[in-house]
């Protein structure tokens, strides 16, 4: 296994280390974009034919009946629902806190303002199929968008080769109290929910990860302005930051708890100590031979991982600062102290027991992070991501007047002759 090592590297190469892949989308746009245009055209039709193309399946019908979400119940064991209770619970706890009633102020005499929370009416919700089921990322939608209160919530996921979803994504979405669930998954999935078909219903937001292909859709239906999204997104990035109170056991399985998430996992690790570094690479090496599964997709994303030793850990700070990842992982003496000083990340983690494990799955942090450095103006998804501000205004006569010659320079500065005739009409008997 061959990690790129990288001992104090000059600043100016620093772009150039943390530099993240860049995909070739123009083989994907001209796949994507029909489909797109298909599912508008044709609705439920298209959605069955590529259903039958890429999940190998003859959908009679798109949306699931409510018997299978009941059966759901009973292919699961006990142990997975006491699971799923708990993370709902912690979930439902850390998010709950997230919701605040603004009060009405008064600005200035007789000019009281004030902002509403009002809940994005209809979303949905994409949980990916693949190799796994991702109950947790039902979890970490479902919870804040019943909690910010959206009217209108839907579930898309592809089914297997048996034309099902699994029971366990079924069981949760009917723990978190959502009803609608179709067996779509891919473009046309993300089509479907942003023009709406015979079984599927419209959305005004869409969330939820998926591969190259759901993300270029979530992407170009966005830019119709029809529908809005969570966030841009790219593959799993984890970034660990550890000097020698780290222990390396718990860093190297952090490194390969990221890796098998996609060969294009972005890991990155950094710390300030070259003997200490090559006992990772030792314990690297030793843990990853304790793997049956998806040992392939570990291999070749550790083969891309990096390893970088700086001077010190402020320079360290600067370094991630500069990278902005997904997940960070600060595991060095006084974690705290240095993790005051993290301004671009999407959730860290802070010491030896915190590790990104936790918030994927029960911690009660949202695990729909920002990746691909849009931590740098992004956050990860929370009430607020299903919600929107309306504000208010409420003036009186007297609070009019006393605003009336501000609004009346500041209109005839920019032109505007009109606006201020808005305010003299209203005051022209006094």
């Amino acid at each position: 296994m061959d990690i790129q090592v990288y001992i104090h590297p000059p600043f100016k190469t620093w772009n150039s280390i943390i530099k993240r892949s860049i995909r070739n989308v123009s083989r994907l746009n001209d796949l994507v974009f029909p489909i797109i245009n298909n599912v508008k055209i044709y609705g439920d039709i298209a959605l069955k034919s590529y259903t039958r193309k890429y999940d190998h399946v003859n959908l009679k019908h798109i949306q699931i009946s409510e018997e299978e979400i009941t059966e759901s119940s009973k292919k699961i064991s006990d142990g997975l629902k006491k699971s799923i209770k708990v993370a709902y619970e912690n979930i439902q706890s850390f998010h709950k806190k997230q919701i605040h009633k603004e009060s009405k102020i008064e600005v200035s005499p007789g000019v009281i303002c004030w902002r509403k929370s009002v809940p994005i009416e209809k979303v949905g919700l994409y949980i990916p199929g693949g190799t796994a089921p991702l109950v947790s990322t039902v979890l970490m939608l479902g919870v804040p968008s019943n909690l910010a209160g959206c009217e209108d919530i839907i579930l898309c996921s592809p089914p297997n080769k048996n034309g099902k979803i699994h029971p366990a994504i079924l069981y949760t979405a009917k723990y978190i109290g959502i009803k609608r669930i179709y067996k779509i998954g891919g473009a046309q999935a993300i089509a479907a929910m942003a023009y709406g078909t015979e079984s599927v219903s419209s959305v005004y937001k869409i969330f939820g990860p998926g591969n190259s292909y759901v993300t270029l859709a979530k992407q170009i239906v966005a830019k119709t302005g029809i529908v809005s999204i969570d966030m841009p997104a790219g593959p799993s990035e984890v970034v660990i930051l550890a000097d020698e109170t780290a222990n390396p056991e718990y860093v190297a399985s952090d490194l390969i708890s990221q890796s098998e998430h996609d060969p294009e996992s972005y890991i990155l690790l950094i710390t300030i100590s070259i003997s200490w570094m090559e006992k990772i690479k030792k314990e690297l090496k030793k843990q990853l031979t304790g793997f049956s599964t998806r040992q392939n997709i570990m291999k070749k994303s550790l083969e891309r991982c990096k390893m970088v030793v700086l001077s010190s850990l402020d320079e360290s700070i600067h370094l991630i600062n500069q990278v902005a990842p997904e997940h960070l992982i600060i595991n060095c003496h006084n974690a705290s102290y240095w993790g005051d000083k993290i301004k671009n990340a999407g959730s860290v983690f802070l010491g030896n027991y915190s590790p990104v494990s936790v918030g994927d799955y029960a911690s009660g942090t949202n695990h729909v992070l920002p990746t691909y450095g849009y931590a740098k103006s992004y956050s990860g998804v929370s009430v607020d991501s299903f919600i929107k501000k309306i504000t208010f205004q409420k003036i009186t006569k007297k609070g009019l007047r006393s605003l009336s010659e501000c609004i009346g320079r500041l209109s005839l500065t920019e032109g505007l002759i009109a606006h201020k005739k808005s305010i003299d009409i209203r005051l022209k008997n006094e």
